[in-house]
């Protein structure tokens, strides 16, 4: 009888590696590495964090469970990964925030609390870029312009990990704005 050949956990690609493709090895090293956890790993570093001010932007926050205004708080995430699926549980300063990521097709899918974003992924000037295609609150679809003020950009900063989020909706104006660096803790 012929044997199964079983992959090594080494050789399956991570959920960026496979959404990526071939542009997964032209990131930086930092952000490579990053996103090539396999299994637990946990980085920690220092961020800072600006929230709206108006009243549903604060609402709107709270909804997504974003964490208040901080100024060089610690920052850590704890990454629980295999290549389905990504369950990241950040900590800044104290104040939990867990999403958890797959890829049901060429998306990246991030669940945030009763949100459900779904992203594509690109990379140029040396750093990976979300942008928003869809999103969903309790289930039901919202009209991804709405979305047009939501960024992440993921470069490499004297060789560390750095991440620059920023959501802004329209009428609320301004929601979160968070940057910060990690490295392997």
């Amino acid at each position: 009888s012929p044997e199964t050949r079983q992959e090594s956990p080494r050789m399956t690609p991570t959920l960026f590696q496979k959404l990526l493709g071939a542009s997964f090895y032209s990131l930086p090293p930092a952000v490579r590495t990053l996103h090539s956890v396999r299994g637990k790993a946990t980085y920690a570093g220092r961020a800072n964090v600006l929230r709206g001010e108006s009243a549903l932007s604060r609402l709107c926050a709270r909804i997504a469970r974003l964490p208040p205004a901080l100024e060089n708080a610690s920052i850590s995430v704890a990454f629980d990964n295999s290549p389905a699926c990504e369950s990241w549980r950040r900590d800044f300063g104290g104040h939990p925030m867990h999403s958890r990521l797959r890829a049901p097709d060429k998306l990246l899918e991030e669940r945030l609390g009763p949100l459900q974003f779904r992203f594509s992924l690109h990379v140029y000037d040396e750093a990976l870029h979300w942008r928003v295609q869809r999103v969903r609150v309790l289930g039901l679809p919202l009209p991804a312009g709405w979305f047009d003020g939501v960024h992440c950009r993921e470069y490499e900063h004297d060789g560390r990990y750095v991440f620059q989020v920023e959501a802004a909706l329209p009428l609320a104006g301004m929601l979160i704005r968070y940057e910060g660096w990690l490295e392997p803790a």
